[in-house]
């Protein structure tokens, strides 16, 4: 019988039982790699990270799963590594390797414990979405209070700005139609003013119905904000999010540079380590 570690964290919260689910395999390499979309749909979360040994001057190499399909880059599956490996090889900078480039995430701590973390995210582009009107029909809106723009940056996210967090927080979409929408994996609703917004994001085509805390969608929404006045460049905001599905998350982001030029894309939050187990297969 082959036996495979792994480790559950809770990301984006400070508190264990909220935030992100995100199971790490903290060695892979025994794994076959046959074995990983399998094992991600066992554990069901919306992401599974398989940890490999580095192939450039990262610290090592994350392979990031969902229930049904392989992704570039994803926002609490590297803050939640970076959790899960820094600790053992007490770094203060961990620099990760994703299908989308070397991601640094520095820690903070408090003593030997980690704290929170920041990740300097890939720079998304960014390009209007041709379906829009599909769209607000298959979520129940009749319009966007900033334009519907899609960014990519690894995963390509799609944003709806609403009034108000209330009608946020009362969406109920056709999650099967909205599976059924090109061009996107997650469909983040949003609404907000000045440092604190809320969202909600929706990826029914990549296995998650609705994602508890999206880091790979918070980088974006600030530069969204930022690129359209709702925010200046360099300010922080605070992101709520995965109420609705009883899994309260807190994340923060910031842009610097200005719309033509876009420097720095940084997001960060709090992970706690649940618990520890194993697979035995043949």
């Amino acid at each position: 019988m082959a036996s495979y570690r792994y480790v559950v964290c809770d990301v984006f919260t400070d508190s264990p039982l909220a935030g992100n689910q995100l199971a790490v395999f903290t060695d892979a390499r025994a794994i076959p790699e046959e074995l990983y979309q399998p094992l991600a749909r066992e554990m069901n979360f919306s992401e599974t990270v398989f940890t490999l040994a580095p192939e450039g001057d990262g610290h090592a190499r994350i392979r990031i799963f969902t229930p049904s399909t392989e992704l570039q880059f994803a926002g609490h599956p590297t803050l939640g590594s970076a959790f899960v490996l820094a600790g053992p090889l007490q770094l203060d900078e961990i620099r990760l390797e994703t299908g989308a480039g070397v991601v640094p995430v520095r820690l903070e701590r408090e003593g030997s414990r980690i704290v929170f973390g920041r990740m300097e995210q890939p720079l998304p582009t960014v390009e209007h979405y041709e379906a829009e009107p599909e769209l607000l029909a298959v979520l129940g809106v009749e319009r966007s209070e900033l334009p519907v723009e899609v960014y990519d940056n690894g995963i390509r996210h799609v944003y709806v700005t609403l009034r108000s967090v209330d009608e946020v927080a009362g969406l109920r979409p056709d999650v099967t139609r909205l599976a059924e929408l090109p061009a996107v994996l997650g469909v983040n609703c949003i609404a907000g003013s000045g440092s604190r917004w809320k969202t909600r994001m929706f990826a029914p085509a990549g296995g998650v119905p609705e994602d508890p805390a999206t880091g790979s969608a918070a980088g974006p929404l600030a530069l969204h904000l930022a690129r359209h006045g709702r925010i200046a460049f360099g300010d922080e905001i605070e992101i709520s999010q995965g109420a609705e599905i009883n899994r309260p998350s807190t994340l923060y982001a910031r842009v610097e540079g200005s719309a033509e030029t876009v420097e720095l894309v940084e997001v960060g939050g709090s992970a706690v380590i649940v618990a520890r187990g194993e697979f035995r297969l043949p």
